[in-house]
């Protein structure tokens, strides 16, 4: 690659970065290149928000395309089909998220019970504004289950602007969890210091390569570690301004399947990356 490192792993987010908004399965061009990858001895895989169960349907059931991923920003790290780290989130700490959020109007919260989001806080109308499929596969719960939870998102309605409020706040009140906005009126939450980049380095360790030997490409704000962290960070065109500013590389639109596009040249040999 001309003096560029061999890579080793490829990571990327899914929405807005490989599926355009709107679209709930990728295009067959974005499964034909992580099959190339794949037969090029390369790792390749998602680095989503969402729990794997909702990640398998977005690349047409191809489970190959999957088998290697980071779910839940990175709380469930997958290898060749086997999960091999789980992070969980202090019930304590999220039910002092409920109470916050119980005093903002048109607030709410969902967690998930493998693969079934569970309303644990506001109402099915306001979800739906921010997450139709979660909305309609949410059931009712009247109180925080008594399982170990890997993944709560709190929703909000209005814009942007009252997204980044709602997130100001909750980083200001409760502290110990850190929250990013992955879009607008959906908030996600982590152990404080946990992020997608904390799972590329489980990955990292396991595949017994240096951080140096990854690529990830990503748009929205639960992307900024593992794009502003891993030395090959890739932004794709219309990436909110805190990852075009970190990443090192970008790239097209995700209409465009500018992501693809690159990781066929990777799988090639080819370095497609300019600043």
């Amino acid at each position: 690659m001309g003096g560029h490192p061999t890579i080793k792993l490829i990571l990327s987010d899914i929405d807005g970065t490989l599926l355009p908004f709107g679209q709930k399965v990728v295009s067959p061009r974005v499964i034909a290149a992580f099959h190339v990858a794949i037969e090029a001895g390369i790792h390749v895989g998602p680095a989503s928000g969402r729990g794997i169960s909702h990640v398998v349907p977005s690349f047409g059931g191809d489970e190959a395309c999957v088998a290697t991923a980071l779910g839940t920003n990175g709380m469930q790290v997958y290898l060749d089909g086997e999960l091999i780290h789980e992070e969980h989130l202090a019930r304590a700490a999220l039910m002092h998220v409920v109470e916050v959020i119980g005093e903002v109007p048109g607030t709410g919260a969902i967690v998930f019970d493998g693969g079934t989001p569970l309303l644990v806080a506001g109402s099915r109308e306001d979800l739906a504004l921010s997450f139709p499929m979660y909305a309609e596969q949410a059931l009712d719960a009247t109180r925080m289950p008594e399982i170990p939870i890997v993944k709560m998102n709190v929703f909000c309605t209005g814009d942007m602007a009252d997204t980044q409020r709602l997130f100001e706040l909750l980083c200001r009140e409760v502290p110990e969890l850190d929250f990013n906005v992955p879009l607008a009126r959906f908030l996600n939450i982590t152990p404080k210091g946990y992020s997608k980049v904390s799972g590329i380095r489980v990955l990292c360790e396991q595949l017994g390569i240096g951080i140096d030997q990854v690529v990830t490409f990503g748009d929205g704000g639960n992307d900024l570690e593992m794009i502003a962290e891993v030395p090959n960070g890739v932004a794709v065109a219309g990436a909110v301004p805190e990852i075009a500013a970190a990443a090192r590389w970008h790239v097209g639109p995700c209409e465009e399947d500018a992501v693809p596009a690159a990781i066929e040249a990777l799988a090639a040999g080819e370095w497609p990356f300019e600043r």
